[in-house]
Protein backbone atom coordinates (compact mmCIF):
# COMPACT_ATOMS: atom_id res chain seq x y z
CA UNK A 1 0.00 0.00 0.00
CA UNK A 2 0.94 3.57 -0.97
CA UNK A 3 2.06 6.03 1.81
CA UNK A 4 0.31 9.38 1.69
CA UNK A 5 0.41 11.87 4.75
CA UNK A 6 -2.73 13.56 5.19
CA UNK A 7 -2.60 17.39 4.47
CA UNK A 8 -1.71 18.88 7.68
CA UNK A 9 -4.98 21.44 9.22
CA UNK A 10 -4.45 25.11 9.17
CA UNK A 11 -2.32 26.15 11.78
CA UNK A 12 -5.22 27.84 13.63
CA UNK A 13 -6.95 24.90 13.66
CA UNK A 14 -4.49 22.70 15.32
CA UNK A 15 -4.39 20.84 18.96
CA UNK A 16 -1.60 22.50 21.31
CA UNK A 17 0.35 18.98 20.25
CA UNK A 18 -0.04 19.41 16.13
CA UNK A 19 1.20 22.99 16.66
CA UNK A 20 4.33 21.91 18.66
CA UNK A 21 4.95 19.45 15.92
CA UNK A 22 4.70 21.76 13.10
CA UNK A 23 7.05 24.50 15.27
CA UNK A 24 9.48 21.71 15.31
CA UNK A 25 8.79 20.35 11.94
CA UNK A 26 9.66 23.93 10.64
CA UNK A 27 12.53 25.21 12.93
CA UNK A 28 14.14 21.65 12.07
CA UNK A 29 13.66 21.38 9.09
CA UNK A 30 16.65 19.89 6.71
CA UNK A 31 17.50 22.80 5.11
CA UNK A 32 17.87 24.56 8.07
CA UNK A 33 19.86 22.01 9.61
CA UNK A 34 22.22 21.52 7.12
CA UNK A 35 22.34 25.78 7.48
CA UNK A 36 23.23 25.59 10.50
CA UNK A 37 25.51 22.41 10.58
CA UNK A 38 28.08 24.31 7.92
CA UNK A 39 28.32 27.57 9.87
CA UNK A 40 29.04 25.27 13.11
CA UNK A 41 31.84 23.36 11.71
CA UNK A 42 33.42 26.00 9.44
CA UNK A 43 33.62 27.91 12.19
CA UNK A 44 35.16 25.00 13.91
CA UNK A 45 37.50 24.14 11.12
CA UNK A 46 39.96 27.60 11.65
CA UNK A 47 38.20 29.45 14.88
CA UNK A 48 37.71 32.32 13.07
CA UNK A 49 35.82 34.15 10.49
CA UNK A 50 37.55 33.04 7.69
CA UNK A 51 36.03 29.65 8.76
CA UNK A 52 32.79 30.54 8.94
CA UNK A 53 33.18 32.63 5.27
CA UNK A 54 33.31 28.73 4.06
CA UNK A 55 30.58 27.66 6.02
CA UNK A 56 28.45 30.34 4.97
CA UNK A 57 29.90 29.36 1.25
CA UNK A 58 28.96 25.52 1.63
CA UNK A 59 25.57 27.03 3.15
CA UNK A 60 24.27 28.91 -0.17
CA UNK A 61 25.09 25.85 -2.16
CA UNK A 62 23.14 23.22 0.22
CA UNK A 63 20.78 25.32 1.90
CA UNK A 64 19.94 28.73 0.73
CA UNK A 65 19.56 27.38 -3.13
CA UNK A 66 17.70 24.04 -2.28
CA UNK A 67 15.17 25.95 0.25
CA UNK A 68 14.70 28.44 -2.85
CA UNK A 69 14.00 25.57 -5.39
CA UNK A 70 11.18 24.32 -2.98
CA UNK A 71 9.76 27.77 -2.57
CA UNK A 72 8.93 28.50 -6.01
CA UNK A 73 7.86 24.91 -6.19
CA UNK A 74 5.21 25.82 -4.08
CA UNK A 75 4.57 29.62 -5.26
CA UNK A 76 3.87 27.76 -9.05
CA UNK A 77 1.99 25.03 -7.76
CA UNK A 78 3.88 22.60 -8.08
CA UNK A 79 4.89 21.38 -4.33
CA UNK A 80 2.29 20.68 -2.29
CA UNK A 81 4.00 22.60 0.73
CA UNK A 82 7.78 22.89 2.14
CA UNK A 83 8.12 19.35 3.42
CA UNK A 84 6.33 18.04 0.17
CA UNK A 85 4.88 15.19 1.77
CA UNK A 86 3.65 13.87 -1.58
CA UNK A 87 6.24 11.43 -2.81
CA UNK A 88 6.84 12.35 -5.97
CA UNK A 89 7.21 15.63 -6.29
CA UNK A 90 10.19 15.13 -4.06
CA UNK A 91 12.21 13.59 -7.13
CA UNK A 92 13.00 17.01 -9.10
CA UNK A 93 13.76 19.50 -6.70
CA UNK A 94 15.90 16.80 -5.21
CA UNK A 95 17.64 16.69 -8.41
CA UNK A 96 18.01 20.48 -9.06
CA UNK A 97 19.42 20.64 -5.52
CA UNK A 98 21.67 17.79 -6.39
CA UNK A 99 23.15 19.90 -9.18
CA UNK A 100 23.71 22.85 -6.57
CA UNK A 101 25.56 20.88 -3.84
CA UNK A 102 27.64 19.21 -6.80
CA UNK A 103 28.39 23.29 -8.23
CA UNK A 104 29.11 24.00 -4.17
CA UNK A 105 31.88 21.05 -4.00
CA UNK A 106 33.69 22.14 -7.45
CA UNK A 107 33.37 25.84 -6.29
CA UNK A 108 35.19 24.61 -2.44
CA UNK A 109 37.77 21.96 -4.11
CA UNK A 110 38.78 25.24 -6.71
CA UNK A 111 39.47 27.42 -3.60
CA UNK A 112 40.90 25.40 -1.61
CA UNK A 113 38.11 25.02 1.45
CA UNK A 114 39.26 23.82 4.91
CA UNK A 115 39.08 19.94 4.99
CA UNK A 116 36.41 19.60 7.48
CA UNK A 117 33.98 21.45 4.81
CA UNK A 118 35.05 20.38 1.79
CA UNK A 119 34.51 16.80 3.29
CA UNK A 120 30.94 17.71 5.37
CA UNK A 121 29.25 18.97 1.90
CA UNK A 122 30.72 15.83 -0.16
CA UNK A 123 29.18 14.08 3.08
CA UNK A 124 25.75 16.00 2.65
CA UNK A 125 26.32 15.10 -1.89
CA UNK A 126 26.14 11.83 -0.30
CA UNK A 127 23.57 11.51 1.94
CA UNK A 128 21.28 13.64 -0.82
CA UNK A 129 22.11 11.17 -3.05
CA UNK A 130 20.97 8.18 -1.12
CA UNK A 131 17.80 9.65 -0.18
CA UNK A 132 16.95 10.64 -3.97
CA UNK A 133 17.64 7.11 -4.83
CA UNK A 134 15.18 5.46 -1.93
CA UNK A 135 12.63 7.99 -2.70
CA UNK A 136 12.37 7.25 -6.68
CA UNK A 137 10.42 4.20 -5.22
CA UNK A 138 9.49 4.61 -0.53
CA UNK A 139 8.97 7.51 1.08
CA UNK A 140 11.75 7.72 3.71
CA UNK A 141 11.96 10.62 6.15
CA UNK A 142 14.04 13.32 4.45
CA UNK A 143 13.82 15.29 8.33
CA UNK A 144 15.08 12.54 9.93
CA UNK A 145 18.32 11.57 7.35
CA UNK A 146 19.18 14.84 8.06
CA UNK A 147 18.52 15.43 11.52
CA UNK A 148 20.49 11.92 12.45
CA UNK A 149 23.47 12.58 10.11
CA UNK A 150 23.97 16.04 11.79
CA UNK A 151 24.14 14.42 15.48
CA UNK A 152 26.60 11.83 14.15
CA UNK A 153 28.63 14.24 12.23
CA UNK A 154 28.65 16.72 15.40
CA UNK A 155 29.21 13.75 17.56
CA UNK A 156 32.43 12.66 15.60
CA UNK A 157 33.69 16.22 15.72
CA UNK A 158 33.50 17.21 18.93
CA UNK A 159 33.03 14.13 21.20
CA UNK A 160 30.85 13.39 23.98
CA UNK A 161 30.09 17.37 24.54
CA UNK A 162 28.08 16.76 21.37
CA UNK A 163 25.39 13.45 22.47
CA UNK A 164 22.52 15.89 24.03
CA UNK A 165 22.17 17.07 20.55
CA UNK A 166 20.65 13.95 20.13
CA UNK A 167 17.35 15.93 21.70
CA UNK A 168 17.50 17.48 18.22
CA UNK A 169 16.94 14.16 16.33
CA UNK A 170 14.37 12.73 19.04
CA UNK A 171 12.34 16.11 18.43
CA UNK A 172 11.69 15.92 14.55
CA UNK A 173 11.09 12.41 15.52
CA UNK A 174 8.36 12.87 17.77
CA UNK A 175 6.81 16.08 15.27
CA UNK A 176 6.81 14.03 12.22
CA UNK A 177 4.88 11.26 13.94
CA UNK A 178 2.67 13.66 15.55
CA UNK A 179 1.61 14.83 12.21
CA UNK A 180 1.24 11.47 10.48
CA UNK A 181 3.83 12.44 7.93
CA UNK A 182 5.84 9.01 8.62
CA UNK A 183 5.77 5.76 9.77
CA UNK A 184 7.71 4.93 12.68
CA UNK A 185 10.01 2.72 10.03
CA UNK A 186 10.54 5.97 7.65
CA UNK A 187 11.75 7.41 10.29
CA UNK A 188 14.01 4.74 11.27
CA UNK A 189 15.27 3.90 7.86
CA UNK A 190 15.69 8.10 7.30
CA UNK A 191 18.07 7.78 10.39
CA UNK A 192 20.04 4.91 9.13
CA UNK A 193 20.43 6.62 6.04
CA UNK A 194 21.99 9.75 8.07
CA UNK A 195 24.77 7.19 8.83
CA UNK A 196 25.86 7.53 5.27
CA UNK A 197 26.60 11.36 5.26
CA UNK A 198 28.43 10.55 8.87
CA UNK A 199 30.52 7.63 7.69
CA UNK A 200 31.53 10.25 4.63
CA UNK A 201 32.29 12.98 6.65
CA UNK A 202 34.66 10.82 9.08
CA UNK A 203 36.48 9.36 6.13
CA UNK A 204 37.07 12.20 4.41
CA UNK A 205 37.92 14.88 7.33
Amino acid sequence: MTFSPPAPPAFADCSPRQKAARVLSDVLAPANLVVALLLLIGWHSTTSWTGLGWGLLGALFCGVVPIGIIVLGVRRGALTDQHIRVRRQRLVPMGLSLLSVIAGITLLHVLGAPRDVFALVVAMLVGLVSSLLVTVGWQISVHMSVAGGTVMILALVFGPPALPAALIAAAVGWSRLALKAHTPAQLLAGTALGGTAALTFAVLS
